[in-house]
């Protein structure tokens, strides 16, 4: 079948904004919030809808396997729309649908209907968070500085807000009531969010990519395998970033306490270590790729990641263990940023193809990571586990140059001809 042709218009992106916090840069860094907050504020809930449907630890952990088999489903398609169509709208769709999402889950009467609504929630998470990044690679090209750090800050911030205040507001209102107040909160910030939204015009419209989804990614194949080959690399160092930064999530408290004796109490002081030094340094990490590059940057984040995960898995007490752990969240906070902003600058591909490529691999160690750790551990234990995955660091070391495209600051991109954004 003939391809129909492309009709490309050269022109320049608007010239970089000025000041510190732009609208464009408010908008996609308040849309990052908002995914935050929606997955925070799911996690109080998980233990009251197993409660409710009478769901036991196996049945729930298939659960969590579907939220992100829906994720992983959604991310290259939504990648496809990004590649035609940028951004701007599967941000405000996925946000708008996500903010339905959640109370349709709280709410599911069965155990089936909980099935289907966890997979359309994690599909909506998922495709949301293609779209954001998506949107913050364009907004990084017109401000002519990084900003996809300080995005992922916001993302974690919003999450803290929404498990930190989840638990109070459950007992104080009702499940029921809880996620019906986030989905009204969700809708409610679209309004802002599509006021000063990005409207990337550097997608190209009107080409044989138009049906979107996997198409895109197979077009991308097809015209240009060097550039596809390279997005699928970046997407391997995303996913070796992401395994560390799951085992710290998943088995963090379970390691303090089988090997070093912590208390329940205690058990959780190494991933809120782990999480602060991700924050802080997320939100540092924009100025210091600024005055570094990518590449120095992230190398310099992957000495901390990896004597992070030395010293945990050699760390002969609770103390050593958990600074450990601040250490390697100190070297993760600005990895999977550096990758994302590489991955949407690939030369020869569309930033929805390669951000859909890289969050869907860099996900998929989130999802698949932790049995896999928890197998291995449980035949060799978690010091080796946590000492091994020092590896994973080292390759994306030894890799680290195909992150250089992640300053690419180009103002000049072939766009369409197209309506403007509305008001």
């Amino acid at each position: 079948m003939l391809e129909p042709s492309m009709s490309v218009v050269q022109t320049r992106s608007p010239a970089p904004q000025t000041g510190v916090f732009p609208p464009t840069r408010i908008a996609v860094a308040l849309a990052f919030f908002v995914n935050g907050l929606v997955l925070g504020s799911w996690t109080p809930q998980v233990p009251v809808l197993a409660a409710r449907l009478g769901i036991g630890e196996s049945t729930l952990g298939l659960f969590i396997l579907v939220l992100g088999l829906g994720a992983i489903t959604a991310m290259p398609l939504i990648g496809g729309v990004l590649a035609t169509r940028g951004s701007r709208r599967p941000v405000l769709v996925t946000q708008a649908l996500l903010a339905l999402a959640l109370p349709l889950l709280v709410l599911a009467p069965t155990p089936v209907f909980a099935a289907v609504a966890i997979f359309a929630f994690g599909a909506m998470m998922g495709g949301m968070d293609v779209a954001i990044n998506a949107n913050a690679v364009a907004v990084e090209r017109r401000l002519g500085r990084a900003i996809m750090s300080s995005c992922h800050g916001f993302w974690s911030v919003g999450g803290f807000v929404g498990a930190a205040s989840g638990g109070p507001l459950i007992e104080a209102i009702g499940a029921p009531a809880h996620a019906l107040a986030i989905g009204a909160i969700t809708l409610v910030l679209i309004l802002p969010v599509r006021r000063s939204i990005f409207d990337d015009g550097q997608i190209m419209t009107g080409t044989s990519e138009g049906t979107g989804g996997l198409g895109a990614i197979r077009a991308a194949a097809r015209r240009n395998r060097p550039a596809l080959l390279k997005g699928l690399a970046i997407g391997i160092l995303a996913l070796f970033a992401m395994v560390p930064e799951g085992a710290a999530i998943d088995w963090s408290a379970i390691y303090l306490r089988q090997d070093l004796g912590a208390t329940i109490s205690s058990s959780g002081f190494a991933f809120a270590a782990f999480s602060a030094a991700m924050a802080v340094f997320r939100f540092a990490g924009d100025s210091i790729r600024d005055r570094l590059g990518a590449v120095r940057t992230v190398r310099l984040s992957l000495v901390a990641g990896i004597g992070g995960l030395c010293a945990v898995g050699l760390a002969p007490s609770l103390g050593w263990a958990i600074a450990g752990f601040a250490l390697l969240g100190v070297g993760l906070s600005n990895i999977v940023p550096v990758t994302f902003s590489a991955a949407g600058n690939i030369a020869g591909l569309r930033p929805g193809v390669g951000l859909a490529i890289a969050t869907t691999l860099g996900y998929s160690g989130i999802l698949i990571a932790p049995s896999i750790i928890g197998f291995i551990a449980e035949h060799l234990g978690f010091p080796v586990v946590f000492f091994g995955m020092s590896g994973l660091l080292v390759v994306i070391l030894a890799m680290s140059a195909l992150l250089a495209g992640a300053d690419d600051r180009s103002v000049d991109a072939p766009v369409a001809v197209s309506d403007p954004a509305p008001s």
